[in-house]
């Protein structure tokens, strides 16, 4: 029935599922390849950008945790370089301020020791620094030893957005908000795209959709293994007067056996000072405070087999980051532990971000991008930080993989 209805739409070359950074990015990247191509870029938000890009940290990111030779530590690495060097053309505010992660306790110190060598491993500049250097870089921190990061850096990932939407749209691609996906049809010639506002056809269906992004695969009838959990990051700032404690950004010792990296403190582009954040599970995939609860995305998590193996892998762990979440008190004493000076009087909630985490059905975590193809679409099925960074990276690798 498809079939028959196909000639009374356009037929795009190419349509992008979401309007984060991942999208944009894959959209300016497949007009650049093929200036020739109709282009569609389906958003189902009102603005560009509205989830998981404009709530995260802000951070362009070094490369320094992913394992060697995986796509995170290969796509960052690149995409440090090329984000910079995209602000630095275009003008986007932004500054390579570099970051310090310390240790604190002994226990931590091989840890420390291991973060070099795969900094070393990933090719980038990093440098071990005494508990006096660090205080020189940052002098309000107390620890015992750290790793100085030089490329890390700082930026606005909305205005990137703004400037990707720009540079879209006067190369001739199209981009549509408001437009809700509510079904994905195979036809002869690629995919049929129901959404809120109307039907489209197009050759090659490219998924960005973030934390929706297995629903979309799945109504494009493929099968991601995954599912994606949602985890909330809540955050606090620092009062302005206070600012002054924190130069760069100041990280711990990333626990190996906990998938985040713990709170830490980052200087934005904008000078304010965020606090955090902790890593607790929401009960809505776009749920940004507390109390969101939506029953559809609960009730998936609870009947997934995964998530309860890996509630159970991490239950402690667990446990630690909804008593912060809950305890003003108790996230300030994690703060603590790398600026003592810090106080709860010092810190006033701001907003939340929620990661799009995919989850394989044995309780194992995804932790490398997942991009899946086939015959008539490419879906991005795991893409949290350091999505951001990895961006550009993301979209050239996307159109490479139109030619395999």
């Amino acid at each position: 029935m498809a079939t028959d209805q196909f000639y009374e739409y356009i037929m795009y070359d190419f349509i992008v599922i979401g309007g984060g950074i991942v999208g944009l990015a894959t959209g300016r990247s497949l007009l650049q390849s093929y200036p020739k191509a109709k282009l569609l870029i389906l958003e189902k938000e009102s603005q560009w950008a509205f989830h998981q890009t404009s709530n995260n940290s802000g951070v362009i990111h070094s490369g320094i945790y992913y394992k060697p030779g995986s796509f995170k530590a290969k796509f960052c690495r690149e995409g440090n370089i090329s984000m910079t060097e995209f602000c630095n053309k275009y003008n986007i505010s932004h500054e390579i301020c570099g970051k310090v992660i310390v240790a604190t306790q002994p226990q931590e110190l091989p840890l420390l020791d291991n973060l070099y060598q795969r900094g070393l491993a990933n090719g980038l500049k990093v440098e071990k620094i005494s508990a006096e250097e660090v205080k020189e870089v940052e002098p309000h921190v107390s620890c015992i030893a750290g790793l100085r990061v030089f490329s890390t850096g700082i930026v606005s990932y909305r205005q990137v957005c703004q400037q990707l939407v720009n540079m879209i749209r006067d190369d001739g691609g199209e981009l549509l908000l408001n437009a809700n996906v509510t079904q994905i049809k195979d036809i002869s010639e690629g995919k049929e795209i129901d959404t809120s506002q109307g039907v489209f056809a197009t050759r090659m269906l490219i998924n960005c959709g973030g934390l929706q992004s297995d629903r979309l695969a799945r109504l494009g009838n493929v099968d991601p293994q995954i599912q994606i959990i949602p985890f909330r990051g809540e955050y606090y700032e620092l009062k302005p007067e206070k600012r002054y404690l924190v130069k760069t950004l100041i990280y711990p010792v990333p626990n190996p056996n906990f998938p985040f990296l713990g709170v830490h403190f980052t200087k934005m582009i904008d000078g304010t000072v965020h606090a955090g954040p902790n890593a607790v599970l929401s009960l809505k995939r776009e749920g940004y405070r507390k109390t969101d609860f939506d029953i559809r995305d609960a009730a998936e998590i609870f009947s997934y087999p995964g998530f309860w193996k890996l509630a159970s892998k991490y239950s402690k762990d667990g446990i630690q980051e909804i008593i912060r979440s809950f305890s003003k008190a108790a996230f300030v004493r994690s703060l603590q532990q790398l600026i003592p000076e810090v106080t709860a009087d010092d810190l006033v909630p701001t907003h939340a971000g929620v990661r799009a985490q995919a989850l394989k059905s044995n309780g194992q975590l995804v932790d490398d991008f997942l991009i899946i193809k086939d015959q008539k679409s490419i879906n991005v099925c795991n893409a949290p930080s350091p999505a951001a960074t990895s961006s550009l990276e993301i979209g050239k690798a996307i159109v490479r993989e139109l030619s395999t």
